[in-house]
């Protein structure tokens, strides 16, 4: 069993989409998902793709490590996928078997929504990827700051947001770590029936919660020990600032979108 997300993960390289300004590569991620799901044609999918993996390759991110982090959820993918299959409405009848019926129009559903779910994935690793957890925070905390005005907890928000994504792959290493010192023990995660792959999954779990709980405990003594008190009288190093660069890279994604409206 062997756990390799990208999602949460940061790649230092240098390259033209990890300059940019955090708060627009969010902008770009958040408006690529709309377009994303405003999609539904051919050849509206080739070009969401293109774009995507165009961002890739000027990212200096190399392809199969993004995909990396896809390969590890295709279990939830093809269920997806199947469950799509199964339930979603249609009418022109492809396979008819007792009381399951499979149509051309379900599963023209089940594979759009599946590519969806795939870019949707890949767009965030991408953003994940090419900015770091300090630059992300600083990013959403930027964007939700006219709700300050409303005396919203706008700073917490962000930091607990960027520390739940940062986590993602710091725990699913630890479950990779207990599941491996189970197996060297005897414990089968792969062989028997449902219920009893669950009751092997009780001594990972349980070791898993108190390494969560124990790690979220270092870090608020960390935080505590630097003084940290939220946002109040707080200053940042490296104030954010836009460039020429960020404005084209804001028209591109809004290009995109303009073509998606218009096919």
């Amino acid at each position: 069993m062997n756990f390799k997300i990208t999602l949460g993960q940061y790649y230092p390289v240098h390259s033209p989409i990890h300059s940019l300004d955090p708060r627009v590569k969010l902008i770009a991620t958040i408006n690529f998902i709309v377009v994303l799901f405003i999609a539904s044609t051919v050849v509206e999918y080739a070009i969401i793709a293109a774009f995507l993996f165009g961002s890739i390759k000027i990212a200096n991110v190399p392809i199969m490590f993004v995909m990396r982090g896809v390969r590890a959820l295709m279990y939830i993918i093809a269920f997806t996928m199947i469950l799509n299959t199964l339930f979603a409405p249609g009418e022109t009848v492809l396979v008819q078997f007792w009381r399951i019926t499979i149509t051309l129009e379900a599963l023209q559903w089940a594979i759009q929504m599946s590519v969806r779910l795939i870019m949707l994935l890949i767009s965030s690793s991408v953003l994940t990827l090419t900015t770091s957890p300090i630059s992300l925070t600083g990013a959403i905390e930027s964007l939700l700051g006219p709700f300050k005005k409303i005396n919203a907890p706008v700073h917490e928000i962000a930091m607990m947001m960027t520390i739940a994504l940062r986590f993602i792959p710091t725990l699913l290493e630890e479950m990779d770590k207990i599941t491996k010192a189970q197996m060297a023990r005897g414990a089968g995660f792969d062989t028997g029936s449902i219920s009893k792959r669950v009751k092997n999954l009780i001594p990972v779990l349980v070791p898993l919660f108190v390494s969560a709980f124990r790690r979220a405990d270092e870090l608020a003594m960390a935080m505590d020990a630097r003084c940290y008190r939220g946002d109040v009288n707080r200053t940042k190093m490296n104030e954010l600032m836009y460039t020429k660069a960020d404005f084209v890279a804001l028209c591109f994604i809004f290009l995109l979108t303009a073509v998606i409206l218009i096919v």
